[in-house]
């Protein structure tokens, strides 16, 4: 059963699924190129005696990593192939999380050094991000239950099981 009838209640689960993954390679795409061309300093959350250069790396393929399984999810999503889309809607839970943790961190930290303004701007943003996020998250997720129920794998409906 699909938690979402449409997204953003004027388009198809199927072509917010699209959008969604066309988001996610275009997103990352751009993350690359600001993170190669621009001296941002960045670390992880658990490990922060990384090097930069290898936190650099470390995003990279993550980013690589996005862009994959957001192709996936766009095929999936074209093709009505429940298992193409199902590496995104398991991830992407899972950096929703991730993504919350973070800003959640961030903001504390900026805090905690007494700078209220950027930790209540990072704050603001960061949650409002999360929670579009979490929306698309809910609209692929929707598609994916409908395909599922639906019982097509690659735009082929299953026969019926006769007993």
């Amino acid at each position: 059963m699909p938690i979402l009838d449409s997204c953003c209640r004027c388009i198809s689960l199927k072509t917010g699924t699209i959008i969604t993954g066309v988001l996610g390679i275009v997103i990352s795409i751009i993350t690359f190129i600001v993170v190669l061309v621009t001296d941002v300093k960045m670390q992880t959350i658990v490990i922060d005696t990384l090097p930069p250069t290898v936190v650099k790396i470390i995003l990279a393929i993550n980013l690589a990593m996005t862009v994959l399984i957001s192709v996936l999810l766009i095929l999936g999503a074209v093709k009505r192939n429940k298992y193409m889309m199902l590496p995104w809607v398991a991830l992407a839970i899972m950096l929703a999380i991730g993504l919350a943790v973070s800003v959640i961190y961030t903001a504390v930290n900026f805090y905690v050094h007494h700078d209220t303004l950027n930790g209540t701007i990072w704050l603001v943003f960061g949650l409002l991000t999360v929670a579009l996020y979490v929306y698309l998250w809910l609209v692929v997720f929707s598609f994916y239950q409908l395909v599922k129920e639906g019982g097509v794998i690659g735009g082929y409906a299953k026969p019926p099981y006769r007993g």
